[in-house]
């Protein structure tokens, strides 16, 4: 499959396998919209020239999510959640950042993404069969770094209290220089999570509520951090984390303020870049683009489509 025929197949199994849902994101369907601010440090300015990076304020849209495609799905059913950044730097120029509580993806290539799909029909209701889980552990050992992750992994008291990480790698760039980087976003209100077992009795829309009652009391914010990429750090694979003791180089602070449906509805495309920074050559990543321009093309249309009736 060539262009867009690709990420449009991707778009329309996915529908067949988890259903589809008129005027939800294909991924990520269930969410909540925020509005806020983002203020740079200038402590990158070696590394980017990037509008906001350096030592002022910019307003900024913030959606968090659950990773399931279906909305219907249980808080529980969705260990990973998502925090994506739009920042709008200039009248007319936003640049984005997508994160999760995972450092990981599951898969290397669009073509096996695709494949996993294909495998993990029984996944629609929730509740995968053991086999197909066997079968995707056998024949996609990619697959293994993501459960594995998985496994170890708590989940976030709230989505005010989870560590996001960008997953895939990104330049940053100075004068004719390039320097590898990943994102990493640590909540100032400290690392606050459960276990899975502890989520199975979470109701409906419990961090959504959560969420809402908290920054009814007062902002939320984050400390930014790019994880500073050496020799034979993989930029072109999202199955594969960095080492820990990697350097870290603080960003910013981003604070949500505030409710805000113009964030629920905006594409967050991880591929809108900006001056000082590029994207790598991580296929996942290019694949994304898109995908997500696909997907919101459909859910504008639907949404449009429901207002006329």
């Amino acid at each position: 499959m060539e262009g867009n025929q690709k990420e449009r197949r991707a778009i329309s199994q996915i529908e067949e396998i988890f259903g589809e849902h008129e005027g939800y994101r294909r991924a990520h369907a269930r969410g909540t919209g925020y509005k806020g601010t983002f203020e740079g440090s200038g402590q990158a300015m070696e590394l980017t020239d990037a509008a906001h990076f350096r030592q002022a304020k910019v307003p900024v849209l913030v959606r968090f999510s659950h990773f399931s495609p279906d909305p219907t799905w249980a808080d529980a059913m969705s260990p990973v959640k998502g925090m994506a950044i739009q920042f709008k730097i200039g009248p007319e120029e936003v640049t984005n950042i997508v994160s999760v509580t995972s450092p990981v993806f599951f898969t290397h290539s669009p073509e096996r993404f695709m494949e996993m799909l294909e495998v993990s029909r029984s996944f629609q209701r929730g509740r995968p069969k053991l086999g197909e889980l066997a079968e995707l552990l056998m024949d996609f050992p990619e697959v293994r770094a993501m459960f594995s992750s998985v496994k170890k992994m708590t989940v976030p008291e709230s989505f005010a209290t989870g560590i996001y990480h960008s997953i895939h790698a990104f330049y940053f760039e100075k004068k004719g220089k390039r320097q590898a980087v990943k994102y990493l976003f640590e909540p100032e209100a400290g690392e606050d999570k459960r276990s899975l077992k502890d989520m199975k009795d979470l109701p409906f829309g419990y961090y959504e509520q959560e969420l809402a009652e908290r920054i009814a009391r007062s902002p939320a914010s984050f400390k930014l951090y790019a994880i500073i990429g050496e020799a034979g750090d993989p930029t072109d694979d999202p199955t594969r984390d960095w080492p820990k003791d990697r350097e870290r180089v603080y960003l910013g602070r981003l604070t949500i303020e505030a409710p805000e449906a113009e964030a629920e509805q905006a594409l967050y495309d991880p591929t809108v870049m900006t001056a000082g920074i590029s994207c790598s050559d991580d296929p996942i990543l290019q694949f994304r683009r898109g995908a997500y321009r696909h997907s919101y093309e459909k859910r504008i249309a639907e949404n449009e489509g429901t207002k006329k009736h």
